[in-house]
């Protein structure tokens, strides 16, 4: 019954914070940036070292050439499966009463036909592997990923559902004539899968698998990626196909838009002019086995511009909101379109797979009366119906010609298990039918080359940088598929009430003349709470979640949004703060419906007031808050620190004086609701001896390195912003308390080269944490004075470095998150031998604070080496939240590694942060009473002598 499997515990990392005593340190970054101090690795994976130079040179005339800088797989490479890592006998003897309980609820929960937050007992059935690529379409509206040899996968149409296998009747297709006897023929990817049997079927199987794949090669840069064909199938045409998808930063139109674009770009180098034709297969379905649901219809259109193509309706099961599919390419005097609008994969089928191959083997097109052929007939129980689009062209010798489709899918309505719906952002701008499918690949196809000049200018300063790592240059970019992928969900403000009958469970019969039947009719009920008052759309961009993980269904777990919103900071602002606004208002709701706590078994209210909810929800988000309960987050001592935090550099971001002012009064309620945790009352918060903070698996005694770190930096950050608003009694009171906290926490941790795990006196109090100083991390990254002397804070850093880095496999592999003074990894539980990848993004943007770049970037590209380049365990475009040092996995397309984000942000950090005054901690005192200053200043004087940890010269090595 009980499987030896990792699960639950997500672990989140926080810890704590350091700081210098006086000036902040972006003035001094400013100056190291001003200089060529980063550091440099050697140029590898060029272009040009797996496309010869002759073929990229070809094919540059509209773009078709891959970038400079990309991530590089040749398509025959081997896709290995990825490994799970288990727990250790000990571990499972000691989570044994946790994995019953929480197998009872996982069974409780489906049988209410819902997912548990939390399963590690159900797997699928296609395992995982190093297969990966770019995913398709903008954010929020569903996505499809697509692998780099060129399968589409990872189906998340339907709110936290993903389908992982590939449906294999997705392809692009391509078909060459010479001179009337010289022909090609085969699918643009290799034959090798499970689902291929034999050619005598009618099936895909009797299509041509011809392509090898030695010679063909995938570009990665999200959200764009190249598949070069170097003379595969005809060794005399050059093919590339350039995948591109509405990803841009600040635009927040264009970015919600399901849709994506397949550019091909041919150069015919023989002598002989070439018909060439290109074809796109679609089944209609949203992966699994829903199409063979039946009652799927197909049907032609012709619309404008020159754009057609085939819509494919999917009627989804379990009440689920139906999909549309739009497949199409563009006409033009060049190039002919021409369309079978259905065909099957079965001998029972009216035009089998097979007779559609034969038919374009022969004329290279399909009949044009097929667009007069009208909707198809329902499809039926356990068929799969497909269509095909294709685009025909001639291309002379040494001639080049350009082939463009698109990919839409509109999904209107969201519909989450426990009731309410709610309409997709893009329905603002295309409205609600399905069939804005069709408006969808229109407008793609006209606006691709305006969508590629934004990209462009958005990464080209980055690209271009030769201070930067060629690695860090690729992967910063690549790690955002997950804002994509990562079952992300982006409604329309109009969406933001619900029906008065839905929310008082109405029973209304349908012929009614009530009002509440008026589509239009809406209630003034709120997104989050119940209380009539206006709804929170300040900054007008609808609501946005994502998942904490594909394998962990929370809607924007807050814990390891922590790391992640660096990058909807620097590329969506309106979003990161929208997201803030929501976690502020829930900070004052409650909700006392009772859940049961899995690690203790215990009872408790599913939201308490003033303590910030740890996700959003699963099944009825922003409504039903704390979908997780492994523990009870209202007892933990992390989460109101980082809200304060996350509140505090949002509002030094962006400058928004109206986001600061509405959202303080959340952050006095989630500051005063920390007093409880303050069991002896001198200033410092207390862990409660069980894992009351992110790492949910690691329990914690006494005062710790992590939360005690937050709660410091949550103090100053508190201070800083009541007194930017003018509540400058409130900052007095948060500045005494920091200076009492300040003296508790270095008395209690501080071991003369850095900060101890907590303060109790088990064997694992005095290790060495990879996170020790998170609230460092945001102090620096806020602009605020350091919490702690500059040598000290370098000093930690440079023996987390030493520690947790170079003694893992040389720091090829990250930081591990705890490590023992001896040298050896701490084995207390599964976290602490753990290496997280987003904390080593975090730790990385840490050392980039503190001048200390080369660290920094050896330490972030461990994370590169084991998980995205060639000799690591292939965990491109899925990056997990972790692995162990053996390189074993636990929770693939994970949430937390977009922190990388947190390093570009280190690098340049915002103007409104830069051109911010300097102030040290005394000139903060200037709002304090002259009693208060003279505690502090005798505070100040009564601290530890400081331990230097480094001589005069810029190249150190810690020894305290």
């Amino acid at each position: 019954m009980y499987r030896q499997k990792v699960f639950f515990y997500r672990g989140n990392l926080f810890v704590c914070f350091f700081l210098r005593d006086n000036l902040g340190i972006f003035g001094e970054l400013v100056a190291m940036v001003s200089g060529n101090m980063f550091y440099r690795r050697k140029p590898s994976w060029r272009a040009d070292d797996l496309v010869s130079r002759s073929t990229l040179q070809l094919l540059d005339f509209d773009d078709g050439s891959p970038p400079e800088y990309a991530w590089r797989r040749k398509i025959s490479s081997q896709a290995n499966r990825l490994k799970e890592f288990n727990v250790t006998f000990r571990e499972a003897i000691k989570m044994m009463r946790l994995g019953l309980r929480l197998w009872s609820y996982i069974r409780e929960e489906a049988s209410h036909g819902r997912k548990a937050p939390i399963d590690p007992f159900t797997r699928e059935s296609d395992k995982p592997s190093a297969s990966q690529g770019v995913p398709l379409g903008g954010m929020g509206s569903g996505s499809i990923s697509r692998g780099f040899r060129g399968e589409f996968k990872h189906w998340q149409i339907i709110p936290g559902s993903c389908e992982m296998s590939p449906v294999m009747a997705n392809q692009f297709s391509i078909f060459i004539t010479r001179g009337g006897n010289k022909k090609y023929s085969s699918v643009l990817a290799p034959g090798q899968h499970d689902s291929l049997k034999k050619s005598s079927d009618d099936g895909i199987s009797s299509w041509d698998w011809k392509l090898r794949g030695d010679r063909s090669t995938y570009h990665a840069l999200f959200p764009r990626a190249w598949t070069v064909y170097d003379g595969e199938p005809d060794p005399e045409l050059k093919v590339s196909c350039r995948q591109i998808s509405p990803f841009i930063p600040h635009n927040y139109q264009d970015s919600s838009l399901p849709t994506s674009v397949f550019v091909y770009t041919i150069v015919n180098t023989g002598k002989e002019r070439a018909k060439v034709s290109l074809v796109m297969t679609w089944a209609n379905s949203i992966g699994g086995l829903s199409h063979h649901s039946g009652g799927h219809v197909n049907e032609p259109f012709i619309g404008e511009n020159g754009v057609s193509g085939v819509l494919l309706h999917h009627k989804t099961a379990n009440d689920n909101p139906p999909v549309t599919f739009a497949v199409a390419a563009c006409e033009n005097q060049n190039v002919n379109v021409t369309v079978l609008p259905a065909f099957g994969l079965s001998g029972e089928s009216s035009i089998t797979a097979r007779e559609m191959w034969g038919t374009l083997i022969q004329d290279g097109c399909f009949d044009r009366d097929n667009f007069n052929a009208g909707p198809s007939m329902p499809s039926s129980l356990g068929d799969t119906v497909c269509a095909a689009v294709c685009a025909s062209t001639w291309v002379e010798p040494h001639g080049r010609c350009t082939v463009v489709f698109s990919l839409a899918w509109s999904s209107p309505k969201v519909k989450f298990k426990k009731g309410n719906a709610y309409y997709r952002r893009y329905t603002k701008f295309y409205g609600t039918s399905p069939r804005s499918a069709i408006n969808l690949v229109q407008d793609a196809l006209m606006k691709y080359k305006h969508w590629e000049e934004e990209i462009d200018k958005w990464q080209s300063p980055i690209l271009h940088d030769d201070r930067l790592p060629e690695w860090y240059k690729v992967t910063v970019f690549n790690e955002l598929y997950f804002l994509v992928a990562g079952g992300t969900v982006w409604i329309d403000s109009a969406s933001l009430v619900v029906d008065t009958e839905e929310m008082l469970n109405l029973k209304i019969p349908e012929d009614s003349d009530s009002p509440l039947h008026d589509s239009t009719h809406k209630s003034a009920v709120p997104l989050i709470g119940f209380t009539p008052h206006i709804i929170d759309d300040r900054e007008n961009v609808g609501k946005f979640l994502y998942l904490e993980g594909i394998e962990y269904f929370m809607w924007c777990t807050y814990d390891v949004h922590f790391y992640a919103s660096f990058a909807l900071l620097e590329l969506f602002p309106k979003i990161e703060l929208s997201i803030q606004r929501d976690f502020a208002t829930a900070v004052l709701r409650e909700d006392k419906s009772r859940v049961r706590f899995l690690a203790d078994g215990t009872w408790g209210n599913r939201k308490v007031i003033g303590a910030v909810a740890h996700d959003l929800g699963a099944h009825d988000p922003w409504h039903e808050l704390n979908a997780y309960n492994i523990h009870d987050t209202s007892r933990w001592k992390d989460l109101n620190p980082k809200f304060v935090l996350q509140v505090y550099r949002d509002f030094a971001a962006t400058g928004d004086m109206s986001f600061g002012k509405d959202v303080w009064p959340a952050v006095c309620t989630a500051m005063e609701y920390m007093e409880q945790f303050d069991h002896d009352g001198d200033g410092m918060i207390e862990n409660d001896g069980f894992p009351d903070q992110t790492y949910d698996a690691w329990t914690v005694r006494g005062v710790s390195a992590y939360c005690g770190c937050l709660w410091l930096a949550a103090l100053q950050a508190a201070a800083a912003l009541a007194r930017d608003l003018g509540h400058n009694d409130y900052a007095e009171r948060c500045m005494v308390k920091f200076a009492k906290a300040k003296l508790v926490f270095e008395a209690k941790l501080w071991n003369g080269s850095y900060f101890n795990y907590d303060s109790g006196t088990s064997y694992n109090s005095r290790s060495i944490h990879a996170d020790q100083l998170a609230g460092q991390w945001y102090t620096a990254s806020s602009g605020l004075p350091p919490l702690f002397d500059e040598d000290r804070i370098k000093c930690t850093l440079q023996k987390i470095f030493d520690y947790n880095v170079m003694r893992v496999k040389g720091g090829r592999m990250g930081a591990v998150n705890g490590m023992h003074p001896n040298g050896k990894v701490d084995e207390t539980c599964m976290q602490s031998r753990e290496i997280w990848t987003g904390v080593t993004y975090s730790l990385a943007a840490t050392m980039v604070l503190h001048g200390m770049e080369n660290q920094a970037f050896t330490t972030a590209e461990g994370i590169f080496i084991a998980g995205w380049s060639e000799e690591g365990y292939g965990y491109w475009f899925q990056t997990p939240e972790a692995w162990t040092i053996d390189g074993h996995y636990r929770s693939l397309i994970y949430m937390r590694p977009l922190a990388i984000w947190a390093m570009q942000y280190a690098l340049s950090p915002p103007r409104t942060i830069l051109e911010a005054p300097r102030v040290n901690t005394m000139d903060r005192t200037s709002h304090i009473s002259p009693s208060t200053l003279q505690f502090l200043q005798d505070s100040v004087r009564k601290m530890t002598p400081r331990n230097s940890c480094f001589g005069s010269s810029s190249s150190f090595s810690c020894e305290c």
